[in-house]
């Protein structure tokens, strides 16, 4: 899932960051009310994570415009602003959750989880396709209950196929999901990773639909 973190505290931002992409999702950042709302509108992300104290605009005005146009992205609130009246106000205008600091790390992935899989096929943390399986809250994939040893990106690859299996997923809409702006993308990276998934996963698991991208079977 790639998330939109909007922070204008920076070390905050970079632990956010970094934490984040640990747990499997692809994180870029902005510190401003308007970069946000202009990387929402190129519609390059999953999710948000919005502060409201921001320097240029109120947190709250990003969730309402925001919702006025994309009434569907997911929105969860991270802020200092704890009063009940705040979270109403969150809530009403729109946000999916709100989440007050100082937090746990563990509740935001938990709660962060809970929007990927409403946004893919998975009902749970747990992913069972034929004899393969994925557990988001471990980070482990198993093949007949055997753990399987996956780099970072080759997991998330994984992740994003099986959590939208049935779906075919585009070379442009994966590599989206494994890397953040800025990031260099070697032109065969994606063809490596899944290549080297094969390897280690059932005959056919993964699927290419050529010309178009790859897909795995809900069953």
């Amino acid at each position: 899932m790639r998330i939109l973190l909007v922070e204008d505290d920076m070390d905050l931002a970079q632990g956010l960051q970094l934490a984040l992409r640990e747990q499997g999702f692809t994180v870029n950042q902005v510190s401003l009310g308007q970069q946000a709302l202009a990387s929402i509108r190129s519609q390059d992300c999953d999710a948000v994570v919005l502060d409201l104290g921001l320097p240029d605009i109120d947190g709250l005005d990003v969730l309402k415009i925001t919702r006025q146009k994309y009434a569907k992205l997911p929105v969860l609130v991270l802020t200092a602003r704890d009063g009940v009246d705040d979270r109403i106000r969150g809530l009403d205008l729109g946000a999916d959750d709100y989440l007050v600091k100082p937090f746990a790390m563990s509740e935001l992935f938990a709660r962060l989880r809970v929007i990927e899989r409403r946004l893919g096929t998975a009902s749970s943390h747990l992913i069972r396709l034929q004899n393969v399986e994925l557990d988001a809250s471990a980070h482990q994939v198993a093949v007949d209950g055997a753990v399987l040893s996956l780099s970072r990106r080759e997991y998330m690859l994984l992740k994003v196929l099986m959590e939208s299996a049935g779906r075919i997923k585009t070379r442009e809409q994966l590599e989206a999901s494994l890397y953040a702006w800025g990031e260099e993308v070697a032109s065969n990276a994606l063809e490596v990773h899944i290549s080297n998934l094969r390897k280690k996963l059932p005959k056919d698991f993964i699927k290419t639909v050529r010309g178009v991208g790859y897909s795995v079977s809900p069953a």
